[in-house]
């Protein structure tokens, strides 16, 4: 049996090799696990693998909405937060109500609308935007019902609609 003998700088050397290849190592792990997160988190968060699809809509000027939205679901519903769809004629409308509020300068836009596949029902998420007074600019004390209304491309009413805000 033969025995190797190191001298101390021999020693110390090979024990700096084996640390820089062990950090080496290290950053390579955390490399990967970073990227592996983020590829989870954009897929996740984009809708690759929930079976969801983006809805295209456009908005309806308050000129254009039909008569039956105007003067049957916004009355009932516009005091309330929500995102409801309704049908008229052959066409699907989403319409974002934003409840009641005491001034001028409170505002709702649909900014995305997604069809998702739970389980053999179809859930719409409605994507809104609220945006509030500016405290810098005057407003009128009146009390206003933001809405929105959209026209869809669906061809059929979904089991659910969940409503998701933004400021």
């Amino acid at each position: 049996m033969k025995k190797i003998f190191k001298t101390k700088s021999e020693r110390e050397n090979g024990t700096q090799e084996k640390k820089k290849l062990s950090k080496g190592k290290k950053r390579v792990i955390i490399a990967a696990a970073l990227i592996a997160v983020a590829v989870g988190a954009a897929c996740y968060y984009g809708g690759i693998f929930d079976g969801s699809d983006d809805v295209a809509f456009t908005k309806i000027d308050d000129d254009d909405i039909p008569e039956d939205i105007k003067s049957n679901v916004i009355p009932e519903y516009r005091t309330l937060e929500r995102a409801l769809a309704c049908a008229v004629d052959d066409d699907i409308y989403v319409i974002v109500t934003r409840g009641e509020k005491p001034t001028s300068g409170y505002e709702v836009s649909v900014a995305k609308i997604v069809l998702e596949d739970n389980g053999g029902e179809e859930n719409l998420v409605v994507y809104a935007m609220f945006t509030d007074p500016d405290a810098e600019n005057p407003i009128s004390q009146v009390i206003t019902y933001p809405t929105e209304v959209v026209k869809t491309d669906l061809k059929n009413l979904p089991d659910t609609i969940e409503l998701r805000i933004q400021y």
